[in-house]
């Protein structure tokens, strides 16, 4: 009987300091990811990809322990130019046919300042997984009037190197830029 009585006690004591993790999606309308390119060395070319799903799962309000996992649809890819959309899309850099997503999957977090962070992860793009760390800043949580969801808002912004994922091998970083700019802002609305 002691035994079950320790248990017992020994659970609640547990249970008393766990702190359960909810999970936030992203708002659509109000999320995007967004990357930019220098053409020819004198000019910049920004585009976005329109159909991102985003996860986010903490147990602390301030964020702190935040996992974020991403998923974008290359076929979204969306320049303006339906020509170099296609393009894009194509063997030539993307090929969307053969790899139709790409995936980010934080693996930590780290503060940077006050409601900043440096998040790493795994960034897989064209079948190639590569580590990855970039600028995150927590912009704050509300409550969207219209829709009465409570709401977190964030930003990401950093840059990789597209030859790290052979995306565009066969064009010269003269024509365009090795390093692509990342930019990404998103209101997460929390799931009940």
């Amino acid at each position: 009987m002691k035994k079950i009585i320790f248990i017992l006690l020994a659970f609640v004591a547990l249970t008393a300091f766990t702190t359960v993790a909810v999970t936030w999606e992203n708002d659509d309308p109000h999320s995007q990811l967004g990357f930019t390119v220098t053409h020819l060395g004198i000019s910049d070319v920004s585009g976005t990809f329109n159909d991102i799903d985003v996860k986010i799962s903490a147990a602390k309000p301030d964020f702190s322990d935040a996992t974020f996992d991403l998923t974008a649809k290359i076929a979204s890819i969306d320049t303006r130019v339906e020509a170099r959309n296609n393009h894009l899309k194509s063997a030539d850099f993307f090929d969307a046919a053969k790899y139709p997503e790409l995936t980010f999957k934080s693996t930590s977090l780290k503060k940077n300042g006050k409601n900043k962070f440096k998040i790493s992860g795994n960034l897989t793009i064209h079948g190639i997984t590569k580590p990855v760390t970039m600028d995150l800043t927590y912009r704050g949580t509300t409550i969207n009037p219209m829709s009465k969801a409570t709401t977190a808002g964030f930003q990401l912004q950093g840059s990789i190197k597209r030859s790290d994922f052979n995306v565009g091998n066969s064009f010269p970083t003269l024509v365009v830029s090795d390093e692509v700019r990342i930019k990404a802002d998103g209101e997460f609305v929390l799931k009940q």
